[in-house]
C-alpha cells in the first residue's frame, strides 16, 4: 500500500510511526511533515487544503491511502472531491464526508445531532448578530461560570470560559461584531458551564461497525495544576484511571452507538475517526464536542499503545468489516509531555536551534513544530516535541517522559511537569 498522511503535527509524527510498522505499508508520504516525519516516511512539500496538488501527486505516486491528520482538509471535503474524481475514487480516505465531518465544523449541527438522539450534552442556545440584543440579555442573567463558542473552526481558540459576565458580554461582542474568528464566530453556540473531569474517547468505525482504541486524558492549560490560559494540549496519559468498564459501558451506550447509528440513519457517510471529548459529571458522561480525527497531543500516546496494524485496521474499515477487528492495548501506561516555546499560547519565537535528542533513551520523540534549518533542527511553533514514555504507572511513565525532556535543548524551553497530576 501506497499512503499518504496529511500534516505536520504531533499527532502526524505519531501516526507515521504506526504505520510505517505494517508490513503492507509500501511506501509512505508526509505532506508536508516535519524532521521527526521524515524517519518514518517521504516528506513532500505540500499544503494540507491544498486540493488540486495533492490530486496530482496521488495519481503520479499511485497512493491507495489517504489519511488527513488535521481537521481543515477534512471539513473543507477533501473526501468527496476524491470520490467525485474518476481518478480518484479508488482510494481509501481515512475520514468523513464534508457533511459527517460538520459533526466538528460546526458546533450547532452538532449540538442539534445530539438533541435528536438524546446524547447527553450541556444545555445551549445559539445567537447571531439578528439577535444580537436577546444574546446579550440571556448572558446577562445566566449563571456563571459560561461556555461561549464560535460555531465554526477557529483554530482551537474558539471557545471561552467565561468567569464573569463582563468576560462574558465582551467576549460575545469580540465574536459577533468584530468578527473576531471570521465566519467561524458569525454564529455563537453559548452552554451552561459542566464541572467534572474530561476524557478523550476515540471512535474508528466503518459507517456501520465501530471499535474504540485506547482513551486517553490530556492535558488543556498552560500552567501546572492546571491553570493559566488554554493551549493545543501540554500533554496527555493513556489509559484513564476513572474510565473503568462501568464509566465506558455508559459512554458506549449512551454517546458511541447513539452517535455511529445517529450517522447511518441520516445516511452520512462517515468512515474515519470519531473523537468525542467527553466530561464526566457525577459519574456521568457528558458529550463536550466532536472531532472528525484524531486529538493532539493524545495520539502520541494512543499510538503507541494500540498494538493492532493500523493498515490492516484501515483496510477493514474500507471493507465495512470491523466488526472482525479486536482491538488490543499495551497493558503499560504511556504519558506525553509536550515541549513548548517561551511565550507559548501567547508569542513566541521561531528558529531555537534544538540538541540532544542523542541523549533520549526509552523515550518516543514526535515531532510538532520543528524544522531543518542550516542543518539544524530549529524550534517552528509553539509546541515543539512530545516526549512519550511507557511506564507500569502513570507515576514511571510521567518520570521517564521528564527525565528524557531534561535532555533536549533549545532556549526558551517549557513543559509542565505535572502531567497525570489528579491520579499520582
Amino acid at each position: 500500500m501506497n499512503i499518504l498522511l496529511l500534516g505536520s503535527g504531533g499527532r502526524e509524527c505519531a501516526i507515521a510511526w504506526k504505520l510505517q510498522q505494517s508490513p503492507l505499508c509500501k511506501q509512505l508520504f508526509i505532506a508536508p511533515g516535519n524532521p521527526g516525519t521524515a524517519a518514518y516516511g517521504s516528506n513532500v512539500p505540500l499544503s494540507v487544503n491544498d486540493f488540486e496538488g495533492i490530486r496530482q501527486f496521488c495519481i503520479n505516486n499511485k497512493i491507495d491511502i489517504l489519511f488527513p491528520g488535521p481537521e481543515d482538509p477534512l471539513v473543507a471535503g477533501i473526501y468527496d472531491f476524491f470520490k467525485n474524481d474518476t481518478d480518484l475514487k479508488h482510494t481509501i480516505i481515512v475520514g468523513p464526508s464534508k457533511e459527517g465531518a460538520q459533526l466538528e465544523g460546526s458546533k450547532v449541527f452538532s449540538k442539534k445531532f445530539m438533541q435528536r438522539y438524546n446524547i447527553p450534552t450541556a444545555g445551549y442556545r445559539e445567537f447571531t448578530n439578528d439577535n444580537f440584543e436577546e444574546g446579550l440579555k440571556y448572558l446577562k442573567n445566566h449563571s456563571l461560570p459560561i461556555v461561549l463558542k464560535a460555531d465554526g473552526l477557529a483554530a482551537g481558540k474558539g471557545v471561552v470560559i467565561a468567569q464573569s459576565t463582563d468576560e462574558a458580554i465582551s467576549t460575545f461582542k469580540s465574536m459577533i461584531k468584530d468578527a473576531q474568528f471570521g465566519d467561524a464566530s458569525k454564529t455563537v453556540v453559548i452552554e451552561q458551564f459542566l464541572d467534572g473531569i474530561e476524557l478523550s474517547v476515540f471512535v474508528f468505525t466503518d459507517g456501520n461497525n465501530y471499535v474504540l482504541l485506547p482513551e486517553a486524558k490530556d492535558y488543556k492549560r498552560i500552567g501546572e495544576g492546571d491553570t493559566g490560559p488554554n493551549t493545543g494540549g501540554m500533554g496527555a496519559i493513556s489509559p484513564v484511571p476513572f474510565a473503568d468498564s462501568t464509566f465506558m459501558q455508559k459512554v458506549i451506550e449512551r454517546i458511541v452507538e447513539p452517535t455511529v447509528k445517529g450517522l447511518k440513519s441520516e445516511n452520512i457517510i462517515y468512515q474515519g475517526i470519531i473523537f468525542v471529548g467527553l466530561i464526566k459529571v457525577n459519574d456521568e458522561p457528558y458529550v463536550i464536542e466532536y472531532n472528525c480525527r484524531m486529538g493532539d497531543p493524545e495520539t502520541e500516546v494512543v499510538m503507541p499503545r494500540l498494538q493492532n496494524d493500523l493498515v490492516e485496521m484501515i483496510l477493514k474499515m474500507n471493507g465495512g468489516k470491523l466488526n472482525e477487528v479486536k482491538v488490543q492495548h499495551d497493558p503499560r501506561f504511556a504519558c506525553a509531555v509536550m515541549l513548548v516555546s517561551e511565550g507559548y499560547p501567547g508569542n513566541y519565537h521561531k528558529g531555537r536551534v534544538m540538541s540532544g535528542f542523542e541523549n533520549v533513551k526509552d523515550s518516543l520523540l514526535f515531532h510538532a513544530g520543528t524544522t531543518i534549518k542550516d542543518g539544524n533542527i530549529v524550534t517552528n511553533g509553539g509546541r515543539v516535541i512530545a516526549v512519550s514514555s511507557y511506564g507500569d504507572t502513570i507515576k514511571n511513565a510521567a518520570y521517564k517522559s521528564y527525565d528524557n525532556a531534561a535532555f533536549i535543548n533549545y532556549d526558551g524551553k517549557y513543559y509542565r511537569a505535572d502531567i497525570g497530576w489528579e491520579f499520582l
